[in-house]
């Protein structure tokens, strides 16, 4: 059910089906719950809970980390396979996932964190658009349930995007570059059309990022040779 012109009370959305009582609910209490702790900044509110969600798929983020890692060490021996293979590619397909098995590597384990993330995120912004504090509450210069309209967490989002992928880089195979390069021009186009709150969550979820990432690659040296005897 939409919101009236006024929002919706955060206890109503237990009454508004199963997404809004299991998904949209526990987000937007979470987010009263802080905000009346932090001086009724809802701004602070979307910090901590972004830290608390981080937190939360850090598991899944360390798996992805590792299976970055494993892919980079990986590339010579994938290189391998293809010019063996090159004539055949459906033997080289085959030859390339034994590969991943026989040293446990997940190709897709990188989308996991996203993937996880996304209902989060939906659930985030009909927390925030039905939620009528935070669509009327203002937070340094952004009204949280408007769009920014000078594009300020626009370009902050789509930049600490870079920046984040950018740290991924060396662990990033070939192939997956270029799609790492799109995807702060998406978050920018993206954060563009949604009221300014989320891609407020998106600049402090990538701000956390670029730590966390610094803290787990920063000083480790990259990966030399294969993992083949």
């Amino acid at each position: 059910m939409p919101p009236d012109e006024h929002g919706t009370s955060t206890e109503d959305l237990l009454d508004q089906g199963f997404w809004s009582r299991y998904f949209v609910y526990p987000l937007s209490w979470s987010l009263d719950f802080f905000a009346d702790t932090l001086w009724g900044e809802y701004g602070l509110a979307i910090l901590v809970l972004t830290i608390i969600i981080r937190f939360l798929v850090l598991p899944l983020t360390l798996k992805q980390y590792r299976s970055s890692k494993a892919m980079q060490a990986l590339q010579p021996d994938i290189q391998k396979l293809r010019e063996k293979h090159k004539d055949n590619p459906q033997k080289m397909q085959e030859e390339t996932m034994k590969l991943f098995q026989k040293h446990g590597v997940n190709p897709l384990a990188g989308c996991f964190p996203i993937l996880v993330q996304m209902p989060i995120l939906i659930a985030l912004y009909n927390a925030i658009y039905w939620n009528a504090d935070i669509r009327t509450h203002t937070f340094l210069i952004w009204e949280l349930g408007q769009k920014d309209p000078y594009f300020i967490l626009a370009t902050l989002a789509a930049l600490t995007t870079y920046i984040q992928q950018k740290m991924m880089m060396k662990q990033t195979p070939a192939q997956m570059k270029a799609l790492l390069v799109i995807f702060p021009v998406l978050i920018f186009v993206m954060s563009m059309q949604f009221a300014a709150a989320l891609p407020l969550y998106w600049v402090f979820s990538n701000l956390f990022t670029i730590v966390q990432t610094y803290f787990i690659y920063g000083r480790s040296s990259e990966p030399k040779g294969g993992l083949s005897k």
